[in-house]
């Protein structure tokens, strides 16, 4: 995978606001989650291998990222019956938001031209963003360690006790 731009979306930037229906067509905004911390992943598809592997390992962790603070919610380009279907399928107890127009992605600035085994296409990049309780972007996750994400997200409390 190579990424063409370096995200525009950065540390210490306000986040993008966004209103998008979960998997049980719910309405999320970005307003909805003021004074609280925010860990918001952007994944590629619905059901696939490692994004299975992510949603579960933060499903695994729900409670520990809840007590440490953070609201959880996921989003791709997937539609509101397929995020059901995953959820359902795989007991994720966070939203997973609806971006079938793409604006989010391209809000947050994790669309763009990848490569897997020599073919080029378009995609969502892996990015996780923590957006502090002010709605700021606090920090940015590129290398997304699908196996241990809750760790990842967990040690950027760590580094700024809070």
């Amino acid at each position: 995978m190579s990424r063409m731009t370096e995200g525009r979306v950065q540390k210490g930037m306000k986040a993008p606001d966004f209103c998008l229906p979960d998997q049980e067509g719910k309405l999320h905004s970005l307003a909805d989650y003021s004074g609280k911390k925010i860990a918001l992943f952007f994944y590629p598809k619905d059901d696939t291998p490692t994004c299975t592997k992510e949603a579960c390992n933060l499903r695994d962790n729900y409670s520990l990222l809840k007590k440490n603070g953070f609201v959880v919610l996921g989003v791709s380009k997937d539609n509101v019956k397929s995020h059901s279907k995953f959820a359902r399928k795989f007991s994720l107890p966070f939203p997973l938001l609806s971006d079938e127009s793409g604006s989010m992605v391209e809000a947050y600035d994790v669309w763009g031209e990848k490569e897997l085994f020599g073919r080029k296409y378009m995609g969502i990049f892996r990015t996780t963003f923590i957006i502090d309780a002010n709605g700021m972007i606090a920090d940015v996750i590129q290398e997304v360690d699908s196996a241990n994400h809750t760790e990842q997200i967990l040690s950027f409390k760590a580094r700024t006790n809070g």
